[in-house]
C-alpha cells in the first residue's frame, strides 16, 4: 500500500482544508504538469465510449466490500479491481476470485519498497518472482500486473534519484521474462508512469522497458489545483507516451482533492474519453482525494459518468484474448 499517499491523508483529515492546500503546494507537484497540452483527437462527434472503469478502496486486498459498497452507489460494477502490494507478499488470490465473480479483472500495482531492483535484475529474487507467476497462472482468469509505478518520479525505492532508469528496465524485463517460462500469460502487463512536470519528475523514455515488455501504459495523476483541465494534467506525459508506443492508455490512478471541486471528475472521464483511452481507475481514498462515499453529489457526478463506458459482455466479464489476457493487451 502506499504509504506516503496514506500518510497525507491522515494529515489532511486532522488538520483540514487549510492543510490540505498546504499539502498540494508539496505533494501536488507530483501529479501536476503546467507544460504543453494535446489537442483533441481528430475523431468523430461522438469518440468511442470507454471501456474500464476502475476503483482503489482502503479495504483492499483484505476484502472485496470496499468495491461493493462503491459499486452500489454508483450503479454499476467496476471491470478493475486495483490492489497494491509489497514485495515477497503472495498474489491474492482470494481477492482476485472475489473480483471475478463481480465481473471484474484484478489489477496488481506491485510495490518493491526497499529491495535492490538490480538483484531482481540479476535473479537473486527468481524464487519468490517464479512463485507468484505460477499463483498468476493458477488463478486462470486475467490479471493486470504493474511493477513499480510512477518511477518516474522520486518518493519511492525503486525510481527517479535512487534507482538507475537502465536498473528499472533490467528488473521489468527480467520479471517479464520469468513470467513467460512459467506460462503465466494471463497477465497483461501495465507500464504506469507519474504524469510530468515540476522538479521531482522526470521525462518517461528513458524507464520504457520496450514494447515486446508492455501491453498497456498506465498514466497515474491528481487534481490538485483548482484549475487543472484534462488536457493540462495528462497532456504532456500522452504526447511523450506516443512518441515510444501506441499501446493502449489507462489512467491508472486519479483522483480529486477535496478542495478542488467536484466538477473535475466530469473533466476527467470527458478528458479520457475524448483522447480515446481504455479508461480510468478511481483512487477512493479519503483525504488526500475526495471519497464519494459522504459525497452525494459526487455520486451523482459519477453516475453520470459511467454511462461514458460500453456495456459489460453478456458473462459479465470485460473480453478477453484466447491466451487468457486482458483484450488490446496481448501482442
Amino acid at each position: 500500500m502506499k504509504r506516503v499517499k496514506r500518510a497525507m491523508a491522515v494529515a489532511v483529515n486532522v488538520l483540514g482544508l487549510a492543510a490540505a492546500v498546504a499539502v498540494a503546494v508539496v505533494a501536488g507537484v507530483h501529479f501536476e504538469h503546467q507544460g504543453p497540452q494535446v489537442p483533441r483527437p481528430h475523431i468523430a462527434p461522438s469518440p468511442p465510449k470507454l471501456s474500464y472503469l476502475g476503483v482503489y478502496e482502503p479495504s483492499s486486498p483484505g476484502s472485496y466490500a470496499g468495491v461493493e459498497q462503491f459499486s452500489r452507489l454508483i450503479g454499476t460494477s467496476p471491470q478493475i479491481a486495483v490492489y497494491y502490494s509489497s514485495w515477497f507478499e503472495p498474489f491474492q488470490s482470494a481477492f482476485a476470485r472475489a473480483a471475478h465473480a463481480h465481473g471484474a479483472i484484478p489489477m496488481v500495482q506491485m510495490e518493491p519498497s526497499g529491495i535492490s531492483l538490480a538483484k531482481i535484475a540479476a535473479g537473486q529474487y527468481d524464487t519468490f518472482v517464479a512463485s507468484y507467476a505460477r499463483e498468476v497462472r493458477s488463478y486462470g482468469q486475467p490479471v493486470i500486473l504493474s511493477f513499480g509505478h510512477e518511477m518516474n518520479a522520486d518518493w519511492y525505492s525503486w525510481s527517479y534519484g535512487r534507482t538507475k532508469s537502465a536498473v528499472f528496465v533490467a528488473a521489468w524485463q527480467h520479471i517479464h521474462n520469468l513470467f513467460t517460462a512459467e506460462g503465466a500469460h494471463n497477465v497483461t502487463w501495465l507500464w504506469a508512469v507519474n504524469v510530468v512536470g515540476g522538479p521531482q519528475v522526470r521525462s518517461i523514455g528513458a524507464w520504457w522497458p520496450g514494447s515486446a515488455y508492455v501491453d498497456w501504459v498506465g498514466i497515474d495523476g491528481h487534481y490538485f489545483q483548482p484549475n487543472n483541465r484534462f488536457t493540462q494534467l495528462f497532456g504532456a506525459t500522452l504526447t511523450q507516451i506516443r512518441k515510444l508506443t501506441r499501446d493502449p492508455v489507462l489512467i491508472s490512478e486519479s483522483g480529486v482533492a477535496p478542495y478542488v471541486g467536484i466538477s473535475k471528475i466530469t473533466d476527467l472521464f470527458a478528458g479520457a474519453q475524448a483522447h480515446g483511452l481504455l479508461g480510468v481507475v478511481w483512487f477512493d481514498v479519503a483525504g488526500h482525494n475526495l471519497r464519494i462515499e459522504n459525497d452525494p453529489a459526487a455520486i451523482a457526478i459519477f453516475q453520470q459518468a459511467v454511462s461514458r463506458y460500453d456495456k459489460p459482455t453478456t458473462s459479465g466479464q470485460p473480453t478477453t484474448t484466447a491466451a487468457g489476457s486482458v483484450q488490446g493487451g496481448s501482442k
